[in-house]
């Protein structure tokens, strides 16, 4: 994610799935449904998260870190469920 959010400031729902499809991309994983393999969460769930429709759990923040080689703060940041740090 580009750094020209203000401090404080959430991303959108938008801005995290464009995130979500960028990383899985990025990762060579072709869709939910192969995430939702990889990570061993319902897909379902996976789709409200990067719409901000649902915040993730504590017992699905390590495998989606691991899955998309992230921190858990970058994560949560691309969720909207942390404000942005910097500018």
């Amino acid at each position: 994610m580009a750094n020209t959010y203000k401090k404080g400031s959430r991303v959108s729902a938008q801005e995290s799935a464009d995130w979500l499809r960028k990383r899985m991309q990025d990762k060579g994983i072709s869709g939910l449904g192969e995430l939702s393999e990889k990570t061993g969460i319902d897909r379902g769930s996976l789709s409200r998260y990067f719409r901000q429709e649902r915040t993730p759990g504590i017992d699905v923040i390590a495998p989606l870190c691991e899955v998309l080689e992230v921190s858990p703060e970058t994560l949560l940041i691309a969720l909207g469920a942390l404000s942005r740090r910097g500018k």
